[in-house]
């Protein structure tokens, strides 16, 4: 088999942590010694062992005492760099030095400055082979949040909206007016289950008073932003239950009440995306999903804030309505969801 084909295998596995390892990378290992794979793992949920001990741990569960010969002649497939640091975890390069692996074929060189080539030279100098760059382009798209977040510093954000299929976005009298249908609502709940956090407005919390939960998706729950500047969406509001952390940024106060954590700004009418994004970057969320309002949606759009954009059409169309934002970027995918239709967008200005 190609290097290609078990660096997609440690994508595949990788993607198996999707939502639970942010802010780190996620990351899958492959090991193979005589064309057969004889261990496999994944970092599986922040803070826990990263891909390289867990598939190291099951070449050792599987094959007890010949597990030590067979990693000496053994290739590590890995998608990311091996981290050449203490953090929550051990390094993950002196493990394939301790235990002699012939050779490491690397996705990615990893951005982050503790690593970024540090990882690879410890293994060269361990006399350890190491190919780097085997589906660059394709790691680097997997892993798109954290090179954002590491080469930008501020979170990987997706908008996303539901509109007509005459581009309406939202009804003129602002009441409520479901757009998009019941399998594009469940997508759109297991998106939520893969980002860190949801982004909304004062005006769609007190029209829509959402839940911003994935409920209707198997997982986690995302952190919920609200836009309120002066406070003005009530306590009764679904945004004010347990269900998530909650944080709210505003100009009036700094507290945390039980799952309610407010951030004070000042002058939120000047750059309040780029103010949002550093913060959340301070924060570690490394995703966001901004379902707001026309005019928040447009504040980060006319910045050039965003990475990616997630249009639902329908095909209903009204008679009248608020018309939905323009989009630029390059289209690069379209899929029909039950009666609608989802386009895909990719800012093409951002690195």
């Amino acid at each position: 088999m190609s290097d290609e084909f078990y660096i997609t295998r440690c994508l595949e596995l990788a993607a198996l942590a999707m939502g639970n390892v942010s802010p780190n990378p996620m990351v899958g290992c492959v090991i193979v010694a005589d064309g057969q794979i004889i261990g496999q793992g994944y970092h599986q949920h922040y803070g826990k062992p990263h891909a390289e001990p867990n598939a190291i741990s099951s070449v050792i569960e599987k094959y007890g005492n010949q597990a030590q010969e067979l990693l000496k002649k053994a290739t590590a497939y890995v998608n990311l760099e091996p981290c050449a640091h203490f953090g929550k975890t051990p390094p993950c390069a002196d493990l394939l030095v301790k235990h002699q692996l012939k050779k490491v074929v690397i996705g990615n060189r990893d951005p982050f400055a503790s690593v970024d080539g540090k990882g690879i030279e410890k293994l060269k100098n361990a006399g350890i082979e190491v190919v780097s760059g085997i589906l660059d382009a394709e790691c680097r798209h997997f892993n798109r949040r954290f090179f954002t977040r590491i080469k930008q510093q501020r979170p990987y954000i997706i908008l996303k909206w539901a509109q007509t299929a005459n581009g309406f976005f939202a009804t003129a009298d602002g009441h409520q007016k479901w757009i998009s249908g019941n399998l594009a609502k469940r997508l759109a709940h297991q998106w939520r289950t893969e980002e860190d956090a949801i982004l909304i407005g004062k005006k769609t919390a007190l029209m829509d008073n959402p839940q911003l939960t994935a409920r209707e998706w198997p997982g986690k729950n995302p952190i919920r932003l609200v836009i309120d500047k002066n406070l003005q969406v009530p306590q009764s509001n679904h945004i004010y239950n347990n269900e998530a952390k909650t944080i709210i940024f505003n100009e009036i106060k700094t507290d945390l009440v039980d799952n309610i954590h407010y951030i004070q700004m000042e002058d939120m009418h000047f750059y309040l995306g780029q103010k949002i994004a550093f913060q959340l970057y301070l924060m570690d969320i490394q995703s966001v999903i901004i379902e707001g309002g026309v005019n928040i949606l447009k504040q980060f759009l006319e910045t050039n804030l965003w990475d990616e954009a997630r249009i639902f059409s329908s095909a209903n169309s009204w008679t009248e309505g608020i018309a939905s934002p323009s989009i630029g970027g390059n289209l690069t995918e379209q899929i029909q969801i039950g009666p609608d239709k989802l386009s895909i967008y990719i800012n093409s200005i951002n690195p």
